[in-house]
């Protein structure tokens, strides 16, 4: 049987890269090279503290999900790929027969398999198999990296539907990581006037800058000034209860607010008679459904530059290394393993 390598974690704070026996697709699936593997916060969490909220890693767990590839081979019953296509892999893959599924809210599904997510392995690999209706071709005018960051592009894609994003609004995103940033990118393509990006980590701010922010503030400093803007939407992505504060309370009348960042603590304190009173409308988001299509769009038209977010390239040798990088460097944004170097 030929094997290929795949990073490990075999246990909190510890990756092995592993020979495993390459996959083979079944009925539905496809069999795909990986080309590109975003890491993501999530990631982080589970190889430092071995859990996320309730969910614990109970064993040996491959991680990475933002992932992109070219299709190798296809199972029974695959007819919309074929070998040697570029695809993006959204990670996550529903029942398809729950409540939730059923009305087109998969991401809701109690039963999904998301990679890298206990116990599913994820894409720290050579090759990986998918269902296939979850691998989305990509057109060349994008990038591996690019077509594996469509995945968090797809959570500022879903947060901008939630918020009803109308043209000529004004946008405050609180958090300048990759999700904020993508946030506010996607705000300034869907026709908001202003954006507003703030973020306690100064070194962040001049990319928010080029990333569409049209101003940008240091929570450290400034973040007092943003009371009583009046902006029709808040974007919460820091994951920060003083952030989510501080957010609501710059936001109008009548205005909403769409909590992205998954905050460290099972239960935040909310201002609710501040929002009663000024009928705030406050909705919580959890990753995305049937945005994948529209996240690609929006990259391959050039109207988000998702390549500007990479920085940092590592092998699948350095897997323990681009996890611990974002401790060390504050504006490593989003550093890639790229499993065929």
């Amino acid at each position: 049987m030929a094997t290929a390598p795949v990073a490990v974690m075999v246990e909190p704070g510890r990756i092995e890269l592993q020979d495993r026996e390459v996959p083979s697709p079944g009925p539905g699936q496809a069999l795909v090279e990986v080309a590109s593997v975003g890491v993501c916060g999530s990631d982080v969490h589970w190889y430092t503290e071995g859990r996320i909220g309730e969910l614990t890693v109970q064993g040996p767990l491959v991680l990475g999900h933002e992932a992109s590839g070219v299709v190798v081979s296809v199972g029974p019953g695959v007819t919309r790929l074929s070998p040697g296509q570029r695809v993006a892999m959204e990670p996550g893959v529903p029942c398809g027969r729950c409540r939730a599924c059923r009305r087109g809210e998969y991401n809701l599904c109690p039963d999904v398999r998301f990679f890298g997510t206990p116990p599913v392995d994820g894409t720290f690999a050579r090759y990986v198999v998918h269902d296939a209706d979850f691998c989305h071709p990509v057109p060349g005018s994008l990038s591996d990296d690019a077509a594996a960051l469509v995945e968090p592009l797809a959570v500022g894609v879903y947060a901008a539907w939630k918020a009803r994003l109308a043209i000529g609004q004004r946008v405050l995103v609180t958090g300048a990581g990759p999700i904020g940033l993508l946030a506010a990118a996607v705000a300034r393509s869907a026709g908001a006037s202003e954006v507003v990006v703030t973020d306690a980590q100064a070194a962040r701010l001049p990319l928010a800058t080029r990333m569409g922010a049209t101003e940008v503030v240091d929570a450290g400093r400034g973040a007092a000034e943003l009371a009583g803007r009046g902006f029709d939407v808040l974007v919460e992505c820091s994951g920060a209860t003083a952030a989510l504060h501080a957010g609501l309370r710059a936001v109008r009348e009548g205005g909403r607010a769409v909590v992205v960042g998954m905050s460290a603590h099972a239960e935040v304190p909310v201002p609710l008679s501040y929002l009663q009173m000024r009928e705030i409308e406050l909705v919580g988001t959890f990753r995305y459904a049937n945005t994948y299509p529209t996240a690609i769009t929006l990259a391959a038209s050039g109207q988000v530059d998702l390549d500007s977010l990479v920085s940092g390239y590592y092998g699948l040798a350095q897997v323990e290394e681009a996890l611990d990088v974002g401790h060390r460097d504050p504006q490593a944004v989003k550093v890639v393993v790229r499993p065929g170097s």
